[in-house]
């Protein structure tokens, strides 16, 4: 299977603190990979590496069969990778429907901005209703949708989910899951998701890395994550 995805031996950090120690991971087609672990050991500082919003000191980063490792991010945008960051960075005085145009910026967008603005109504009818009311106004369960909407309006090959259910309520958690299937499913998206919750993040996943200290730790299929009582006690608290 083609990898969309290719991180090997990352290094990077802020300032003088280092934060990742070498992770490698690849994302292949198609699928939804997990990058799971407990708080602070460097998921999220990977995927802004990845995306080219911090530098990275060591290692390589190649997107297809490309080395993108130091390209800045509106770059990779164009070549079709999103972030979908934690806590929104919406612009909240703008309508919804402006966020989501935000998102169609890159030429290739641009010219698929309707086709994308339904696909992103039909994924997330809630935006649809609510298409004229201010991002700062809505709860924080159709932020987090909209947030992940003006990403795909970006017209990627790879979504980045940056704690997708962080906040959310039980009900909305299963909602915002049920989604991100849907893109793997219906659209063809390949998905890299950072997530806190566990079991929620296994039952979505193809394949699974483990996080820790800024390393990955243990790798494998769902089943096998799910099967490990050792990596479930020592890193995910399941």
């Amino acid at each position: 299977m083609y990898k969309v995805l290719t991180v090997k031996d990352l290094e990077s950090g802020y300032g003088s603190m280092q934060v990742l120690w070498k992770p490698s991971l690849q994302v292949k087609e198609g699928t939804i990979t997990s990058l799971l672990g407990p708080n602070g050991v460097g998921k999220s500082t990977l995927l802004v590496t990845v995306f080219g919003s911090i530098e990275p000191w060591n290692g390589r980063i190649y997107f297809g069969d490309q080395d993108v490792t130091n390209l800045p991010s509106h770059k990779k945008v164009e070549m079709g990778l999103a972030l979908a960051p934690e806590g929104k960075h919406l612009f909240p005085k703008m309508s919804v429907y402006e966020n989501l145009s935000m998102g169609a910026y890159r030429k290739k967008a641009l010219a698929h901005k309707e086709e994308s603005l339904k696909l992103v109504y039909t994924l997330f009818p809630r935006l649809k209703e609510r298409k004229n009311q201010m991002a700062g106004s809505m709860s924080g369960g159709e932020q987090q949708m909209l947030t992940i909407g003006r990403a795909l309006m970006t017209k990627p090959r790879l979504i980045m989910l940056d704690e997708p259910s962080q906040g959310l309520a039980p009900k909305l958690v299963g909602e915002v899951f049920e989604t991100i299937k849907k893109m793997k499913e219906e659209i063809g998206l390949t998905i890299l998701l950072v997530e806190q919750n566990a079991s929620a993040s296994l039952d979505a996943a193809d394949y699974v890395y483990i996080m820790h200290e800024g390393l990955i730790k243990a790798e494998g299929k769902p089943e096998e994550i799910k099967g490990s009582p050792e990596i479930r006690e020592a890193y995910l608290g399941m």
